[in-house]
């Protein structure tokens, strides 16, 4: 019987993960509009200087299949260096708080406590209320006023550029802390560090971050490289691509650029609704920052735009170009001119050089409460024509690194 035919669009982790789930089964070909793989998670290397160019992405799951999966493509021990999250929040007036803000309370001054005391008690005696829709309404009631109004609501805020209360909650599922009051009191008693994360450990290649994952993962794939596929044609029981025929496809790529070049699936009910999905972009700036011992530095102040700093240099040594110096990412949403980016990093502390910046106009998309019913629906019409939305912007999602694997693993389970 003859092997079908697989064609993958998007080198990201997402289509080299889902390549990798099927070329045993299927003859798989990956299609990629840049000349390496990654996506998202590609870095370059800028004055001996490693460039997480989008993100700091690091490694761990809570998923075992995941975990089982990823290390069979590297050796753990020789390869990665396991690190514990050290994470801070640079508060108005110079303050460091740890993070998350919850566990670490007792870090503030003695005013902002009590407000924060006060609250606590407002929460216990109306602990029985009904579901929570939105982010805004989530924050509030999980941690009171005081919390919501000096971090959740202008970090958050901050990188969404939306107001907190038209944001789903379900949206965010997975990513947002949910402690009980009980459990940010004892940990506040007990000064407990976070290990419930995801990512409160996290394991980071010694050599080249996250490129150095899309090249390994990209290895044993038929990868064609600068290929921007405009023309996917749907015929009677199969798709053409390039001149070449594929009895399924997998979309890694952006919904949006979709409808446009897909021929031979009628899906025209959904023009203004793919049309009008919300994203943003991220200007990412490399800078050389002072020694300091965090992973991430949190900003809600609203004195600056930039929402956080990724201590990518404390990662890997080997991300800098010498032992004098230490780098990180500086992240801003949506598009920030140089001269704009210059003035601000001489008001964010930590004595930050600007060595380069970059402007990725898709990082972040943005659901309202129909986006889910309505990616589902084009889904199911694809799929009857064995066509597959994998990835953050084909599915709309906001996958992690790991979120990413875990859905391809999931795709794969059709096929297999």
């Amino acid at each position: 019987m003859e092997i079908k035919k697989i064609a993958v669009i998007g080198a990201g982790i997402s289509g080299l993960s889902i390549a990798h789930l099927l070329k045993e089964k299927y003859v798989v070909k990956v299609f990629e509009k840049e000349s390496k793989p990654g996506g998202l998670i590609k870095c370059d290397v800028v004055q001996g200087n490693l460039y997480h160019k989008v993100g700091g992405h690091v490694f761990n799951s809570k998923r075992k299949d995941v975990l089982n999966w990823f290390w069979n493509f590297f050796d753990k021990e020789c390869e990665f260096t396991k690190t514990i999250r050290n994470s801070s929040i640079y508060m108005p007036q110079g303050r460091i708080i740890g993070y998350p803000i919850e566990n670490h309370i007792y870090m503030m001054e003695e005013s902002m406590i009590n407000r924060i005391i006060e609250d606590i008690f407002i929460l216990v005696k109306g602990q029985k209320q009904e579901k929570t829709l939105n982010l805004e309404e989530f924050l509030i009631s999980n941690f009171g006023k005081t919390l919501y109004e000096i971090y959740f609501k202008p970090y958050n805020q901050k990188i969404w550029k939306e107001e907190l209360h038209e944001i789903p909650l379900s949206w965010l599922e997975g990513k947002l802390p949910m402690p009980k009051l009980e459990e940010i009191v004892f940990n506040n008693f007990i000064h407990a560090k976070e290990t419930n994360m995801v990512h409160s450990s996290f394991f980071y290649p010694k050599y080249n971050g996250s490129q150095f994952l899309a090249d390994r993962l990209a290895k044993d794939i038929n990868i064609e490289y600068n290929s921007n596929i405009n023309f996917i044609d749907g015929q009677a029981s199969s798709w053409n691509i390039q001149g070449e025929t594929f009895d399924s496809v997998i979309f890694c790529g952006n919904i949006k650029d979709l409808l446009s070049s897909l021929n031979g699936v009628d899906l025209p009910s959904y023009d203004n609704e793919i049309s009008s999905l919300k994203y943003h972009g991220t200007t990412s700036v490399l800078c050389e920052i002072e020694d300091t011992p965090y992973s991430w530095i949190y900003l809600p102040d609203n004195n600056y735009d930039a929402h956080r700093i990724i201590c990518t240099g404390n990662f890997a040594s080997s991300n800098n170009a010498s032992e004098k110096i230490k780098t990180a990412t500086i992240e801003f949403t949506d598009f920030f001119e140089e001269n704009d980016i210059l003035q601000q990093i001489r008001k964010i502390p930590f004595s930050l050089k600007y060595i380069t910046h970059t402007f990725t106009q898709y990082t972040y998309p943005i659901q309202n409460s129909d986006t889910r019913t309505i990616i589902n629906s084009i889904k199911k019409e694809l799929e009857k024509k064995a066509f597959f939305l994998l990835g953050r912007f084909a599915e709309w999602e906001y996958y992690n690194m790991d979120a990413a694997i875990g859905a391809a693993i999931d795709l794969s389970k059709k096929f297999n």
